[in-house]
């Protein structure tokens, strides 16, 4: 009885503690996996925040050329002859 007993343990550790803990290291591991990589992971949302910032700066970059277009048009505006 005492063989079967000490099978049944590695390095002190039950056996099924040992296969439990690996499951939940495991589980561990396909959770971090998806929250750095999956569908809503980090690294989605640091990609979201680069393509914000690009687009303020293009949103910038079109009203300062917008306003240049305005100015340009009331300009020629003035020029033409009231009918």
């Amino acid at each position: 009885m005492q063989r079967h007993a000490e099978n049944e343990t590695l390095a002190g550790v039950s056996l099924k503690t040992l296969l439990v803990t690996l499951l939940a290291l495991l589980l561990l591991g396909v959770y971090i996996g998806i929250v750095f990589y999956g569908e809503n992971s980090l690294t989605v949302w640091h990609r979201l925040k680069e393509k914000q910032h690009e687009l303020q700066k293009e949103k910038e970059r079109l009203q300062r050329q917008n306003m240049k277009l305005q100015k340009y048009y009331f300009e020629l505006k003035q020029l033409e002859p009231k009918e």
